[in-house]
């Protein structure tokens, strides 16, 4: 089996499993959701109050999910134009760990070289790309996908001005 067809194979399986999650969340948001309006139809003033606190939590979950949702479709879809060009940031020279994580010092190196690339060029939205996997790669998911957001962001600004 050749890295390509690995490769899709992982995004099928993630974009499926992706897909059940976010059923199973809609089920449960939808079954609280029944819960909360029986509780407001009671007409008893508590359970109206209680009823319309509990209505917040699937509207919200359903921002979150929905909001999740479409940044991974923008990583994704950056990750295929970088694919596209033949850019995307390789990482399979990297020793790793028995784990499959990639060890600890090498992460480091190649966030500190990634960084570089990301001051000679702070309006690129590859770079902004590279550093986001480089933070992942060492272990800072949350700053990971601070960088993956303005990446978008940039992505988004250079194609309407194209």
């Amino acid at each position: 089996m050749s890295e390509r067809d690995r490769d899709r194979r992982r995004l099928v399986t993630a974009r499926g499993a992706a897909f059940v999650l976010a059923l199973v969340l809609l089920a449960y948001l939808v079954l609280l959701g029944g819960r909360a309006f029986t509780m407001i139809v009671s007409g008893q003033p508590v359970f109206v109050v209680l009823g319309l606190a509990i209505l917040v939590l699937p509207v919200l979950g359903a921002v979150l999910v929905a909001d999740q949702l479409r940044f991974g479709a923008s990583t994704e879809r950056l990750a295929r134009r970088l694919h596209d060009e033949g850019a995307l940031p390789d990482v399979s020279h990297l020793p790793l760990r028995p784990s499959g994580r990639v060890e600890r010092d090498a992460a480091d190196a190649w966030f500190d070289e990634k960084q570089r690339e990301l001051e000679a060029a702070p309006q690129d939205w590859r770079a902004w790309f590279a550093l986001a996997q480089a933070y992942d790669l060492a272990g800072d998911r949350n700053r990971g996908r601070k960088a993956m957001r303005r990446a978008i962001e940039l992505e988004k600004g250079e194609s309407r001005r194209t």
